[in-house]
């Protein structure tokens, strides 16, 4: 298996060798709160006739009005008055707003809220403005989701109006889902996927499928903490999922899933797997129940979260998840690291952090390794003592944890896990 998995900070990639080859409506009709800008009281705005280079700092009050009654739109269901808070131009931007509104409307939103955070600059004809989002997917998150958005405001007719982002003024969107085409949205027992890509109904049916397997060997360790749900996130290529996976330029040509947090307000963070289509595509259907089973493990025990563990730990134990049972052999699954042990180059350590990160040039192995560790570590001592010493590495230091829960040092360990690499794998 030629597997590289990212996973927030630090990265993991996953290549894919499984591979078979919201706002103050502008028309007093629409019954909501109009915006304006600077009413002189003659019935002629001061910002109508603003220049392009400067219009002038907007009434935050008004802003704030506009983001208020947009929310609400957007919770009563109500395209007209959304769309009255969005410029008539330029078209491009508000058929992408209707898009998004459209997608919007197919999520299982609880609660929406655009706030006033401040004003950026107001140049270009238009105020950008910062803006908190704060929503939540009813039956998946526990507290509200955090995105940070940018808004340009314009004046029309002595009103405020949303009339852009800030992509222009290098001041981008956090990424989100409903950003792209139009959405479909597939509910299974346990996982909600959404995206604009094939194959969604199918993600949803593996999730399901692995949501036992996980209990089954992740559940003591996650405790009640584990929902027994997950949110997947599949979006039209890898250029948006890597957006959504963090973004900071991650490449995700080679990459199928991800396990990764977004922020929630006072809160641990949400988990979402991200979803590569066209790398996840080109996977078996061994390899797309593994993958989707690594990541639901990370679910289940906050992996992505957790910055603690050992890495090897972490991520050999979502591998030993992901394999168990399943029909494959070990020097099929470990390729990579077959050949380099079949020609004398056994590793020394176990894989450190840096091991996992994207510019490494054993990825395939490292994670290969740590598999193998935790496999070994299952075989000899019990299934049990595996979890245990997961849930022990994360409380403290990982030599105190080898010799509480297996009686070994860090150099015991190594020594038996080359011993079992040479016989696995020699």
């Amino acid at each position: 298996m030629d597997e590289r998995r990212v996973r927030g900070v630090p990265r993991r990639r996953t290549l894919a060798v499984l591979a078979a080859g919201a706002a103050a409506c502008v028309l007093a009709g629409l019954g909501l709160t109009a915006a304006r800008s600077g009413d002189t009281g003659s019935g002629t705005p001061s910002s109508a006739s603003a220049s392009a280079a400067d219009v002038g700092r907007p009434d935050e009050r008004a802003i704030a009005t506009v983001l208020a009654n947009r929310a609400d739109a957007v919770r009563k269901r109500d395209r007209a008055a959304f769309m009255a808070t969005v410029a008539t131009a330029p078209a491009a931007y508000r058929q992408a707003q209707s898009t998004m509104l459209d997608n919007l409307l197919k999520l299982p939103l609880d609660g929406w809220r655009e706030r006033f955070e401040r004003v950026e600059s107001t140049t270009g004809g238009a105020a950008l403005v910062q803006v908190n989002l704060r929503y939540r997917l009813r039956g998946h998150d526990d507290a509200p989701l955090t995105r940070t958005r940018h808004l340009a405001f314009a004046p029309r007719s002595g009103l405020w109006v949303i009339a852009g982002d800030g992509t222009s003024r290098g001041r981008p969107d956090d990424a989100a889902i409903w950003d792209g085409g139009p959405l479909t949205v597939v509910k299974g027992r346990a996982g909600l996927v959404i995206g604009d890509a094939p194959g969604l109904d199918e993600i949803a049916r593996r999730l399901d499928e692995a949501v036992p397997a996980v209990s089954r060997v992740a559940g003591p360790l996650a405790g009640r903490d584990w929902s027994r749900r997950a949110v997947a996130l599949v979006p039209a290529d890898s250029a948006r999922a890597g957006a959504l996976a963090g973004g900071g330029g991650l490449e995700l040509g080679e990459i199928a899933a991800l396990a990764t947090v977004v922020p929630t307000a006072g809160g641990p963070g949400a988990d979402r797997i991200v979803i590569a289509p066209d790398t996840f595509g080109r996977l078996n259907d061994l390899g797309r129940d593994v993958v989707l089973t690594h990541e639901l493990t990370h679910v289940a025990t906050g992996g992505a979260r957790d910055g603690r563990t050992p890495l090897w730990l972490i991520e050999g134990f979502a591998d030993y998840v992901g394999y168990k049972g399943r029909a494959v052999s070990v020097r099929s699954a470990a390729r990579e690291l077959h050949r380099d042990v079949a020609a004398g180059r056994l590793p020394a350590a176990l894989p450190g952090r840096a091991a996992f990160d994207g510019g490494s040039g054993r990825l395939a192995q490292s994670y290969q390794e740590a598999w193998l560790a935790c496999r070994m570590i299952a075989d000899r001592y019990g299934e049990a003592a595996l979890v245990r010493l997961y849930r022990t590495a994360g409380e403290r230091p990982e030599a105190a944890a080898l010799r509480e829960v297996l009686g070994l040092s860090p150099a015991g360990l190594t020594a038996a896990w080359r011993d079992h690499l040479r016989k696995e794998l020699g």
